[in-house]
């Protein structure tokens, strides 16, 4: 008789053969086996009768602040957010202080996570105009996913605005480049019209024009360079019809902020903390993007987690920071709209875990599959319960959701076997480790 070091029982599981009950075997860290293993032998089992089985979800776009702005958030703390709320795995952004532009930088950070972060991570490299003809190697380093490139300039000081810089860095690798997609030299031109004391005018400071503009820009540039480009949080409805003639070559990000919340009732219910960049919309941007995610053409959902401390938030705008926290939000917020049927809960596998794998060619991971790591979000899709500020483990200690009754909740992370959180508490040391990509192996 097989023995597993973990069994997984009686719930149902979203396999690539499609949403049914299923136990799941694991041994040394990956799946064994998927089917009936009532009578197997197992040094633990997890009874997940009534729970729903999901692949570990995977953030792809978080920052946590570390190192520069600890008192925001640093590795540890974000990352502990990020398993409360359900999350395997995160991709961290370099607008850090120093921003993560060098090797250096990147082995900083890759030995402050060390043995600190809770879920398994990797670290993207801004480029520059000074380091763009050192981003092939850079891109290529153990623990990075990939080049991140700021085109309108927000939190930090990372910024890449020239056309030739631009396309230099294009040209400058083979991963996929993500891009933060504002035009810098609108957003400088129209910087009078963020008015003093209304948040309600951000975006109309940071304009449609201004995402438009840009993500047609990049799209152009990137077709030039032949590369593969990751457009982050994309918010207009402008953009779609540029990124659906580009699908050879482009992927789409959207987050939950954006397919939430809408301008103005944001702004006047949440005033500065409803803030980020690029900012969130009219309701029928919002329409646009959720008809986006029904036919496909939006990729990944990440939470954009950007969080910042509430002395920060409670300053007159414009003299506040954009940003939000997102990581431990993102599993119930979307969960929720399932329970609303905006969203079929195979489409959430797939925005969440299976093509943030399959886009930057993660290694073992975002599918429950023999052979791929034992990463799983176990969620409870009849939970309801209110998200508040008191549960959010992020240093800033707030949550733009704060109030909102949500319906489908995580009840456990399980991450290369190990059960690091369960009904809301953590149960295990720090164990997170760098995560592997397809395109890198030979050099990890």
């Amino acid at each position: 008789m097989d023995s597993y070091d973990l069994v997984i029982r009686g719930g149902t599981c979203a396999t690539p053969n499609g949403i049914a009950p299923a136990d799941v075997g694991i041994k040394y860290g990956r799946i064994q086996a998927i089917g009936p293993l009532g009578h197997a032998k197992a040094a633990a089992v997890f009874e997940a009768k009534g729970l729903h089985v999901l692949p570990g979800v995977i953030d792809s776009q978080v920052h946590f602040r570390e190192p520069g702005n600890e008192h925001k958030e640093d590795l540890e703390s974000g990352s502990r957010a990020a398993v409360l709320g359900g999350v395997t795995a995160v991709f961290e952004m370099p607008n850090t202080h120093p921003p993560t532009t060098s090797r250096a930088a990147i082995d900083d950070k890759l030995a402050r996570a060390a043995n600190r972060m809770h879920c398994d991570y990797a670290f993207y490299v801004g480029a520059t105009p000074a380091n763009v003809g050192a981003l092939s190697l850079l891109e290529r380093l153990p623990g990075v996913c990939g080049v991140k490139a700021f085109l309108g300039s927000s939190t930090g000081t990372l910024l890449l605005d020239h056309e030739d810089a631009i396309l230099a860095a294009l040209k400058g690798g083979t991963r996929r480049l993500a891009v933060h997609s504002e035009d810098e030299a609108r957003l400088r031109e129209r910087r009078n019209l963020a008015a003093r004391g209304d948040v309600r005018t951000h975006p109309v400071w940071r304009d449609v024009e201004a995402a438009r503009a840009s993500t047609e820009r990049v799209l152009r540039l990137a077709r030039k360079a032949g590369r593969r480009l990751h457009v982050l949080h994309v918010t207009t409805a402008e953009e779609l019809p540029l990124l659906m003639d580009a699908r050879d070559l482009a992927t789409v990000e959207t987050t939950p902020q954006h397919l939430t919340l809408a301008a103005p009732d944001c702004y006047e219910r949440l005033g500065t903390y409803a803030q980020m960049n690029p900012p969130i919309r009219e309701p029928h941007h919002r329409d646009a993007l959720w008809k986006a995610v029904r036919e496909g053409l939006v990729d990944v959902i990440g939470s954009d987690h950007a969080p910042h401390a509430r002395a920060e938030k409670e300053k007159i705008y414009p003299d506040t920071p954009s940003g939000m926290p997102g990581v431990q939000t993102l599993v119930t917020v979307l969960l929720d709209h399932v329970h609303a049927g905006r969203l079929t809960l195979e489409r959430f596998v797939d925005l969440t875990s299976t093509a943030a794998s399959r886009i930057f060619g993660i290694a073992g991971k975002g599918r429950i599959a023999v052979g791929y790591d034992a990463d799983f979000t176990v969620v409870d899709l009849n939970a309801r319960r209110r998200i508040e500020n008191a549960w959010i483990a992020s240093k800033c200690a707030w949550t733009p959701f704060d109030g909102m009754e949500t319906t489908g909740w995580p009840v456990a992370t399980i991450i290369r076997g190990q059960t690091i959180m369960r009904d809301g508490t953590m149960v295990a040391a720090a164990s997170g480790r760098p995560l592997r990509f397809v395109e890198t192996l030979s050099s990890t």
